[in-house]
């Protein structure tokens, strides 16, 4: 905060009744003034910025002290330093009315420091001021945010009307107002998907109850019950003393009608959608938990059947029904079954989950699909879920028709995505995007540099002390494309061939996968670490890598 001049405007203004004189007059509506103010944020850094060229600050008459004279307009010119004061208060909006010398009042962000001799200081402004409105808009209740944007866009000139308090009764108001309110930011706001479209009676060790259904963008998330929502409401309400939180519908004594069912259903709704629309509230631990709950902790929820959308390789969609708290080994179990899919294909795919734009990490067999399926409610897709080629060799493996056919589908997805260097035969391959000369296809696809490769995004290595590199696992050896930190190819490449690498491990605690590969002339083997968060799947590449050699090996 830096030093302003300011100056009490010398023309006529009803509305904030400053006289032509001078002299700062109070204009009462409905037996109050309405109220401006100046936001800022919690640290209490005040606004700055450039002041109006050539303007200089004139100090204001103020009659007498302003203490229980009740509200009061000044204007400020904002100068090269700013307007010359701090506000501080709450970021929620709405809450539970004070009182402020005798009257009733929302929520009001108040002026927790004032420049000696800057411009609020000769407007008149003092430090405990109470805001009641900005630029002539009423404030009482507002957020944090929407002042801010009610300042920014005066432009130099800010008109307030404040309320005067003692040091007693600013002492009395800032505890509420700096602690229960200003501590936690909830204008940070999204509008999430979520519904309860229906619900159903459950019954369990002799005792018959409603669930009401949660889904998130058509995605069942659990099934709860009254007074578990009863008991999330009270626990939100303890961890965030300052914000408002709609009304839950009261308890009922007495059975519910389907026209109170569905009427609870609505309100029940209507409550979730308010209150995971604050971002805060929704990435709490409570809310987190009630939404998704630890599967271990979920009685027979865990049991409940739940229905996952699978991409295929061929862009065909599969819908299979299973436990919630299914893992993935059972889950592709499941659609092997339904595809009719023999054991000797089925150990050539598994499943897989789009973590980036045309990238996907293989599943760990313990993993929950259902819990990465909801999670994953906001990309665009219809689901995050799909099967995927868990090959290398594909040249030195006997093939059925269904497992060429999805590895002739998911070839034409990586020649798109570049992953296969096609060249001048771009031309040639598109001509054959037909399944039924999948053979055609795969042939000629073979001969091209990236054919069976899986390849990971642009991240660091300590080889590298700029820039990042792009690994790519491959059947003959594993490459590390150097690459720009925007993950811009650039022309070195390092091929490692498997026959020199020796030795594989992560480095958890680092988030790393670090390997060791032998080189020429009699120097000692090398390790270099890539720090790439799918360091797990990258590991799971070079296991699968190790054990499809012991498969030809055997056979020879």
């Amino acid at each position: 905060m830096a030093d302003c001049g300011s100056e009490i405007d010398n023309t006529s203004c009803n509305d904030c009744g400053i006289n032509n004189s001078g002299g700062i007059t109070t204009t009462m509506i409905n037996g109050r003034v309405p109220c401006q103010h100046k936001l800022n944020n919690n640290s209490g850094v005040g606004l700055g910025g450039g002041g109006r060229d050539g303007g200089e600050g004139g100090e204001g008459v103020i009659g007498g002290d302003p203490i229980g004279q009740g509200p009061r307009c000044v204007t400020i010119y904002k100068t090269e330093t700013g307007f010359g004061f701090n506000v501080r208060g709450q970021v929620s909006e709405g809450g539970q009315l004070r009182s402020i010398n005798g009257e009733l009042y929302a929520p009001l962000q108040h002026v927790s420091a004032v420049l000696p001799h800057g411009a609020a200081e000769k407007a008149g402004v003092r430090k405990g001021d109470r805001i009641l409105e900005v630029n002539n808009i009423n404030v009482e209740g507002a957020t944090h945010k929407q002042v801010v944007d009610l300042i920014k866009s005066g432009g130099d000139v800010l008109t307030l009307t404040v309320i005067s308090v003692t040091p007693q009764e600013a002492e009395r108001l800032e505890p509420c107002e700096d602690l229960s309110y200003a501590s936690i930011d909830y204008s940070e706001k999204r509008s999430l998907p979520i519904s309860i479209p229906d619900y159903h009676v459950r019954e369990r060790k002799h005792e018959r109850y409603v669930v009401f259904n949660i889904y998130m963008a058509g995605r069942l998330l659990c099934s709860r019950r009254y007074r578990e929502f009863a008991a999330l409401h009270m626990a939100l309400k303890k961890e965030f003393i300052g914000f408002n939180f709609p009304k839950l519908p009261g308890k009922w004594p007495f059975q519910l009608s389907e026209q109170q069912l569905d009427a609870r259903r609505r309100a029940l709704e209507l409550y979730l959608e308010k209150t995971c629309a604050v971002r805060v509230i929704n990435e709490s631990d409570a809310m987190q938990e009630f939404l998704y709950g630890r599967l271990e902790d979920d009685g027979d929820q865990g049991l409940s059947a739940v229905d996952l959308k699978i991409v295929l390789p061929d862009r065909e969609f599969l819908t299979v029904t299973v436990p919630k708290a299914a893992i993935a080994k059972d889950v592709y179990e499941v659609i092997c079954n339904k595809i009719g899919l023999d054991n000797d294909t089925a150990k050539y795919f598994y499943l897989f989950e789009e973590v980036e734009y045309n990238f996907e990490r293989k599943l760990q067999p313990h993993e929950h699909p259902h819990a990465l399926y909801v999670a994953n409610y906001s990309t665009a897709n219809r689901t995050c879920l799909s099967i995927r080629r868990w090959l290398f060799n594909l040249t030195r493996t006997s093939l059925s028709d269904q497992a060429l056919t999805w590895i002739f589908w998911q070839t034409i997805d990586e020649v798109n995505r570049g992953h296969i260097f096609a060249g001048e035969r771009l031309y040639q391959l598109k001509t054959l995007q037909d399944a039924s000369r999948k053979h055609e296809y795969l042939k000629l696809a073979q001969e091209l540099n990236g054919y069976g490769d899986i390849v990971f995004p642009h991240c660091p290595c300590d080889s590298r002390k700029e820039g990042h590199v792009v690994a790519a696992v491959g059947a003959n050896s594993f490459k590390l494309h150097a690459a720009k930190e925007d993950g811009t190819l650039e022309s070195q490449v390092v091929e490692f061939l498997w026959k020199n690498i020796t030795r594989w491990e992560i480095d958890e605690e680092g988030m790393a996968f670090c390997f060791q590969y032998t080189r020429s002339d009699n120097r000692p083997p090398r390790w270099l670490k890539v720090f790439t968060p799918y360091y797990i799947y990258l590991q799971d590449c070079f296991d699968r890598i190790a054990e499809e050699a012991k498969w030809f090996k055997g056979k020879k």
